[in-house]
């Protein structure tokens, strides 16, 4: 018994040192996307997230008469004012599909780790600039959510996650549900990003409702063989969501097109979504550096949103 404790105990510092390892190279890998987070497309969030109302003071001359707070002002028999702050902390939630048709990729990753590795970056540069971060993850169900939080406790809990390679458990993806279910867990703007495929349907919308509160970046994770396909005969596909096995023909050239094409309108139908309700739009395929893709998009000079 004392054997077999010892292991354990070796095995899970072992993966803790890995954890640790993996985690100081994300962090600074995250540094840069941090700094373009404040000073680039997104910077005008951290100008100031609105007015927070903080308390009551008495009221004293010159004091915009528009901010007595006439219910105290009753109860204590003399005038007090409102006092407002403006709030410069940005919330950072994260939306992360781990649904079965994620978990695929041609080269030596897949959809999944990559949107791993993206959100792991995004919970570094969050914590790089003091920001509360919070997450949620699916599939055909909600399988974790926690309410955004600050401090390097927080950011291991999520790295956690994200270091996990544990199989799905449900078939299907939730996304209308992950949307919905971040609009109640979040209670001022937030940045949120959404991880996902995007292979989901009726999602559409609780991505427009989540957009007018909030400011959105939805990142899409591609494959080349969302448009692309090898010559290599007929090939026997299965399906990771349906379980369905079909032949594909990969060497009819009439089928290679028309796949090509899908994938294309696929895309193009979703991009125009995005934008009709203000979403910002990622793609990072599987063969792309996502520390690399990050840092370009959040260098983009936009117009944020009021």
């Amino acid at each position: 018994m004392r054997k077999k404790s010892s292991a354990s105990m070796s095995h899970s510092s072992q993966d803790r040192s890995t954890l640790a390892k993996r985690a100081q190279q994300l962090r600074l890998q995250a540094l840069s996307i941090a700094q373009g987070m404040r000073l680039g497309s997104f910077r005008s969030l951290y100008r100031g997230q609105g007015i927070e109302f903080s308390g009551v003071r008495e009221y004293l001359r010159g004091d915009d008469v528009r901010s007595i707070d006439w219910n105290v002002t009753a109860r204590m028999g003399k005038p007090f004012v409102k006092v407002f702050e403006e709030e410069r902390e940005l919330i950072i939630f994260i939306i992360c599909d781990t649904s079965l048709s994620m978990d695929t990729g041609s080269g030596g990753f897949s959809r999944m780790q990559k949107a791993y590795e993206t959100g792991s970056l995004l919970v570094f540069a969050a914590e790089h600039n003091a920001s509360p971060v919070g997450a949620v993850f699916f599939d055909g169900a909600i399988s974790f959510s926690c309410a955004p939080k600050s401090g390097k406790d927080q950011t291991m809990v999520l790295l956690s996650r994200f270091e996990s390679r544990s199989g799905t458990s449900f078939k299907g993806s939730v996304l209308s549900n992950a949307l919905r279910g971040a609009g109640k867990i979040l209670k001022k703007r937030s940045l949120i990003f959404i991880l996902s495929d995007f292979r989901s349907s009726g999602y559409e919308t609780e991505l427009a409702r989540l957009a007018l509160k909030h400011d959105v970046a939805a990142i899409r994770f591609t494959d080349e063989t969302d448009t692309q396909l090898p010559d290599v005969g007929t090939l026997s596909f299965l399906d990771p969501e349906s379980v369905q096995r079909q032949l594909l023909p990969l060497s009819n050239n009439a089928f290679k097109k028309a796949w090509r094409e899908a994938g294309i309108n696929h895309l193009d139908r979703w991009t125009a979504l995005c934008s009709k309700r203000g979403v910002r739009t990622l793609t990072i395929s599987t063969a792309d550096d996502c520390s690399l893709c990050l840092s370009r998009f959040f260098s983009i000079k936009r117009d944020a949103r009021a």
